[in-house]
């Protein structure tokens, strides 16, 4: 693993495919695919084959979460939680020793790691030895992104990965 997407936590529809990212509205599989991050779009909604998880990690892409939790919507958790899952984040990083890792959702990182300033983009600091990214939800409910800037966004860690020329 290269790269260490971190979704904020699991939508119920992600928690019942048990696949990050399945909902069909989400835009996170079509904007890697867009990206260049994946050579092919995987049918995520229904919840990911082996053949399409072996393609994710063969393209040196991990997926995690920074709660848990299943909700309806991430605005349900507190910030407890998700500073409980900023340092879980913490152990999955020294364990799985990721080149970059980039959290999908600025507000949940600033309230999870404790830098209410944070804008999108790489970080100052460093998560373990990894270099940190902040980059946009690609949840349905963000309707700010679109699967183009979304793609974007996602390239410059995929390439401070070495995962895209």
């Amino acid at each position: 693993m290269r790269l260490l997407f971190v979704g904020i936590n699991p939508s119920l529809w992600t928690a019942a495919t048990r696949t990050h990212f399945a909902h069909p509205g989400n835009r996170f599989y079509p904007a890697l695919v867009e990206a260049g991050i994946l050579p092919w779009l995987p049918q995520f909604g229904a919840g990911l084959d082996q053949r399409e998880r072996r393609m994710i990690a063969d393209a040196g892409v991990g997926i995690a979460n920074l709660v848990d939790r299943a909700t309806a919507r991430a605005d349900e958790l507190d910030r407890e939680e998700l500073r409980a899952g900023a340092a879980r984040l913490e152990s999955i990083v020294a364990e799985h020793r990721p080149h970059v890792v980039a959290v999908a959702g600025v507000t949940a990182y600033r309230q999870g790691f404790g830098r209410p300033q944070a804008v999108a983009g790489e970080q100052p600091e460093s998560l373990g030895d990894a270099r940190l990214w902040v980059v946009p939800n690609p949840s349905g409910l963000n309707a700010h992104d679109t699967v183009a800037t979304l793609a974007r966004a996602y390239a410059e860690p995929a390439r401070a990965a070495g995962l895209l020329g």
